[in-house]
């Protein structure tokens, strides 16, 4: 290879490609609640018929054209069958009236929790003695979880080389959350806050001259105008500890909480440490007032600069929830904000390079938090995970054979995905599964609907397809815009 050749090969920035969302089902690309109403469809139309030929068929049409339609008929993305347990769900929710919260002041809470809504409230906190840490208990899905502060440079302002170097440094990163075999989630938090003018402020002490005269009044006017109307980017990364798959080790450790605490410390020098090997720098593991800080803030914005100016106020977890929610539809109201919550429910199909995000987490004027939800799979799941797939392609293929029917291209494409991950496993790389959520705050429903607009178009640029999370936009909130590790 030519010396001019070689060294354009080892600027170049690698193309990513994700697999396709699978839409398989148990038979023929059909769901099981398909399967059953086309059963139910089928049962009636064969007695109907067995009974009393066509006038019995007529008068059971509502019955098996309903089931027909369910199964067929597709509204937003889903089949009506599908939508089915979500708007039950929801009638269900409004009519208990848990679409609506409202803290009571008066009443303490149990000492230890955290004063957030719906299925959140029953999250427990724990402070890590050696740490000082403060760690976040789901008694129901038994997990604990911790939050790092991380800074790195702009990822778009690097060289293709750089750029590419520090892409497979975090794929090495996730890799060690794979081989570990404990860590039921990592998530990834990119939120823009309003800048208070702290960080001008204080840069101007370290660095200015104040010496009276006209050019340090014009800086000093300057930071004092723009410092409160700009905007800064935050970026938190938590690791959850499965208690169940960790069991043995907490055990070992001395058991209950304690023991978990001293695991889920061992998970998070792993994780410090690989973040570093990838050129990020992680900070101190979020303490108590730290995490009650970026929850008061995601419910209410408003606060945020008075915050930052008064480190001595809203700095306890006791009362960093919110003080009023309302949930609707398609929406959420807090505090002082209107806020909805996107899925990335299509990832990119074709090549593109690591920064295809830009779009989206560059855009500015625009208050919103995107998490990336990381699961690991062991190395020994994923592949009996990668068998069931290949086995039910398989299967599929030999019986459209059969009936004479045409296999479509996605499901070509999603087969060579799993071929694909087989081949990644064995090389000896792990497979996870991400989520993508976006969560838009804004201060008035017609800001929030010009803000929805702009972060869809930038989806678009970005080669993704977003789907607004109807009838649970709360819980979604709290999983797209707390740091906590939830899942939707």
């Amino acid at each position: 290879m030519p010396a001019a050749t070689a060294g354009k090969a080892a600027y170049d920035l690698n193309p990513v490609k994700f697999s396709r969302l699978s839409k398989r089902g148990l038979l023929l690309g059909l769901s099981g609640p398909q399967l059953v109403c086309f059963g139910i469809a089928a049962f009636a139309i064969v007695l109907s018929l067995y009974l009393g030929g066509g006038t019995a068929l007529a008068w059971t049409a509502p019955v098996w054209l309903a089931g027909t339609c369910l199964a067929v008929v597709g509204v937003g993305g889903r089949k009506l069958i599908e939508w089915a347990p979500i708007t039950l769900r929801w009638i269900s929710r409004t009519q208990k009236g848990q679409t609506m919260f409202k803290r009571r002041i008066a009443k303490p809470r149990p000492a230890g929790t955290l004063a957030l809504p719906g299925d959140a409230a029953s999250l427990r906190q724990w402070v890590d003695a050696q740490s000082g840490a403060v760690m976040v208990h789901d008694p129901h899905a038994a997990t604990l979880t911790a939050v790092v502060q991380v800074t790195h440079p702009s990822f778009v302002l690097l060289d293709p080389a750089e750029q590419e170097r520090r892409v497979q440094a975090w794929s090495r990163v996730l890799a060690t959350t794979c081989r570990s075999g404990r860590i039921a989630r990592l998530q990834v938090l990119e939120r823009t806050l309003p800048d208070s003018g702290s960080g001008l402020a204080d840069w101007w002490r370290l660095h200015g001259r104040d010496d009276g005269s006209w050019t340090a009044k014009v800086y000093q006017e300057l930071i004092r105008r723009a410092g409160p109307a700009s905007e800064r980017h935050a970026t938190t990364i938590s690791v959850a500890l499965d208690m169940k798959a960790a069991s043995r080790a907490i055990r070992g450790a001395g058991g209950g909480m304690r023991g978990a605490a001293a695991v889920l410390g061992q998970e998070m020098n792993t994780l410090t440490t690989a973040l570093r090997s990838a050129d990020l720098s992680p900070g101190s593991w979020l303490g108590a007032e730290q995490l009650a800080f970026m929850l008061r803030t995601a419910y209410d914005p408003a606060a945020a600069g008075t915050l930052e100016r008064h480190v001595k106020i809203g700095r306890g977890l006791a009362d960093a929830g919110p003080v009023a929610v309302r949930e609707a539809w398609n929406g959420l109201r807090t505090d002082t904000a209107h806020h909805a919550v996107l899925w990335i429910s299509e990832w990119p199909r074709a090549q593109v390079f690591p920064g295809f995000l830009s779009p989206v987490l560059l855009s500015s004027g625009i208050r919103r938090s995107f998490s990336l939800m990381v699961m690991p799979m062991r190395a020994d799941q994923a592949a009996r995970d990668i068998r069931r797939k290949k086995t039910e392609h398989i299967a599929d293929h030999a019986q459209r054979a059969k009936i004479g029917q045409i296999e479509d291209a996605a499901t070509t494409a999603e087969y060579a995905d799993v071929l694909k991950q087989e081949a990644d496993l064995t090389s000896g790389h792990g497979v996870v599964r991400y989520a993508g959520l976006l969560a838009i705050s804004a201060k008035t429903e017609e800001d929030l609907q010009t803000a929805l607009a702009a972060i869809e178009q930038a989806a678009v640029q970005a080669s993704c397809e977003t789907r607004t999370l109807v009838g649970q936009q709360a819980q979604a909130f709290t999983a797209a815009a707390l740091p906590l590790c939830r899942q939707v």
